[in-house]
């Protein structure tokens, strides 16, 4: 176990859990003979989906009763963290790649790598949901790309043609230019962001965060600092927001209320902004990343990809029937319910158009999405990235504010997550 790992669960307490763990689990036998699991997830707009899942489990096995409890984000690692604690972990419970090593390479997530046929999850799917030790601590449940998300009326008014395909870094450049001179409002808002900005920038140009075996930065890198200085570089337009800005709004909310004409989100949030903001439909509208122009090595196409995955405690009461309800979870008919709730777009292969069929009725064309997969690359990650984020993130700021060269704040960036993945 790597000495980091150590320190940062030392805080929490995780690691005495193995021993009393013989009590974990939450579920419940009811005098009919009726299982009652909990199922605790953090996206509201996703209970549904969730819902419908366990209700066609339960409809095969009329035992078995789940129950699916939702918790905001901040509240739901609290509330999880508290109960690994006390060995009162959820039967199933999501687990993002953020936090699954914290848990898996501590004990503390059940090994369920027979539970699904693997050939059906692409690489990066499994990957997620795979553990320091390379066993899977997951059942795969969604994955996502990121996207460029544009305002097709703002496009309209600067008589700029859309996003499509065809679209490099120039082009971002340029349109946001004339959607600036002929409307006012911000072009492409580039924010210092991991997931929404620049990593994809990143390995776009050939460069990476981090090295295959995820122990060193790639920001001494020819092809990462071209991107970073590209990125960065973007707050110098006067179509393009500087930081102080984004610490008063996101970008979403800039593009919600019309002041910004693009940006990037993932595929996650999507549908819950046409539902939540009925005003978007038509205007909101959605393209694959626009290309490096001249990336050092590759095409220049890349976007990142994350997907969560459903978890359990290695020390559950119900261990079996909870690995049988994971393993319908990770089949191709609960993954298809899933995609057609619209809560996300399934891990399981070949089932993306399930996801897609749930804007039918909004103006919006997301039938490109898949082909992004093509080129995905895994969403960041190594066991000592709790270590190294923050800082990272602040010398980022340091660079955008000068108060740091971009070549000094980029050798710190790559100090700083060498010396936290060295254990």
């Amino acid at each position: 176990m790597k000495k980091q790992v150590k320190r940062i669960l030392s805080a929490v307490a995780l690691g005495g859990m193995l021993l009393t763990a013989a009590g974990c689990g939450s579920s419940n036998g009811s005098a009919d003979g009726v299982v009652n699991l909990t199922f605790q997830i953090w996206d509201v707009g996703q209970k549904p989906g969730m819902q419908a899942m366990c209700d066609a489990y339960t409809e095969k096995n009329p035992n078995v009763k789940i129950q699916v409890q939702v918790a905001g984000w901040n509240e739901y690692w609290t509330k999880l963290e508290a109960a690994a604690i006390g060995n009162k972990l959820p039967d199933i419970f999501w687990m993002h790649t953020n936090e699954i090593l914290k848990y898996a390479d501590n004990g503390m997530l059940e090994d369920v790598s027979d539970l699904i046929e693997t050939d059906k999850f692409s690489e990066i799917s499994l990957q997620n949901a795979q553990g320091s030790d390379g066993k899977l601590y997951g059942v795969p449940k969604d994955k996502d790309v990121i996207c460029l998300v544009y305002n097709a009326d703002l496009f309209d008014q600067a008589g700029v043609a859309y996003p499509d395909d065809s679209w490099t870094w120039d082009d971002l450049i340029s349109a946001s230019q004339q959607i600036y001179d002929a409307t006012g409002k911000y072009g492409y808002m580039a924010y210092a962001d991991e997931q929404l900005g620049y990593w994809n920038f990143v390995y776009q140009n050939g460069g990476y965060i981090l090295n295959e075996d995820k122990t060193k930065a790639g920001f001494d890198q020819p092809a990462t600092q071209q991107a970073m200085e590209f990125y960065i570089g973007l707050q110098d337009y006067d179509w393009c927001p500087d930081q102080a800005y984004f610490g008063e709004q996101a970008p979403g909310t800039a593009f919600l209320s019309g002041q910004g004409a693009m940006y990037f989100e993932g595929t996650w949030n999507l549908l819950p902004m046409l539902q939540n903001n009925p005003e978007l439909n038509g205007k909101l509208q959605v393209a694959a990343l626009p290309a490096a122009p001249d990336p050092v090595s590759g095409d220049g196409r890349a976007t990142i990809s994350n997907g969560l995955c459903y978890a359990m405690s290695a020390n559950n009461k119900n261990e079996e029937i909870v690995k049988d309800v994971l393993k319908f979870f990770g089949s191709e008919e609960a993954q298809r319910i899933q995609g057609e709730s619209g809560a996300a777009i399934p891990a399981y292969e070949g089932l993306e158009e399930t996801w897609a069929s749930a804007f039918e009725g909004y103006d919006i064309d997301v039938s490109g999405v898949a082909a992004m997969f093509d080129y995905s690359v895994q969403s960041v990650n190594n066991a000592s990235r709790p270590e190294w984020k923050s800082k990272v993130s602040d010398q980022l700021l340091k660079i955008y504010s000068d108060q740091v060269s971009l070549e000094q704040g980029l050798a710190n960036m790559q100090s700083i997550i060498d010396e936290a993945s060295a254990g």
